[in-house]
């Protein structure tokens, strides 16, 4: 139960920073003068980041065994959103001109992919399975390496792979499930991923 409070603590205060970063990003881009595209990728990516978080809080934080079957397939399929969502700045954005598009398109059909499997039911499988899709969805961006090295500032770069790196290495922790507390931990490197991703998104993409 100790650890429960602690997963969902630990995701009930990024639902909060998600929120707040949602608003920042929605005045930043209308103040800004932005357009369209740029104001719809950033509540893309807000909503989404909002959604994980607010799904894996409730998934931990109830304690219903048929109430946490659902919700853990929400909070899982989630994940699939975030990625997509994380991608979708830099794809109409930065990478608009450069197979951006393109890139987009798969990203979130593999979401999509992804979901359907979560709700459909599939077997039990070891979670370093579902970790590997995860981290092959969210490196997919190494396809446009050079253009995104072109498009974007060195510093949005550096906090982009920063955030990127987060993610992999908290996936390590999300392996250990038989070790107390260590979902927590992989809940503050998420945390941290993506708090380096919205700093790009923020101040260099929108």
């Amino acid at each position: 139960m100790g650890e429960e409070i602690a997963n969902s603590i630990t995701h009930g205060i990024g639902v909060l920073l998600a929120i707040a970063g949602l608003v920042l990003l929605i005045v930043k881009a209308a103040l800004g003068g932005a357009e369209p595209t740029h104001i719809a990728s950033a509540i893309v990516f807000g909503v989404t980041l909002i959604l994980e978080y607010l799904a894996s809080t409730l998934y931990h934080a109830i304690q219903v065994p048929a109430a946490k079957r659902v919700f853990r397939i929400i909070d899982h399929s989630s994940i699939y959103l975030l990625i997509a969502g994380s991608y979708t700045p830099f794809c109409l954005v930065t990478l608009a001109d450069a197979g951006g598009i393109v890139m987009f398109v798969v990203v979130w059909a593999l979401a999509f992919a992804g979901i359907s499997f979560e709700i459909i039911g599939r077997q039990r499988q070891p979670r370093w399975v579902t970790v590997i899709i995860y981290l092959c969805m969210g490196w997919l961006v190494v396809f446009r390496l050079p253009q995104l090295i072109a498009a974007l500032d060195p510093v949005a770069l550096a906090l982009l792979t920063v955030g990127g790196l987060c993610y992999t290495i908290g996936c390590a922790f999300y392996v250990m499930k038989k070790v107390r507390y260590m979902h927590s931990v992989w809940h503050l490197w998420v945390l941290a991923g993506s708090i380096f991703q919205f700093m790009a998104v923020i101040l260099y993409v929108i």
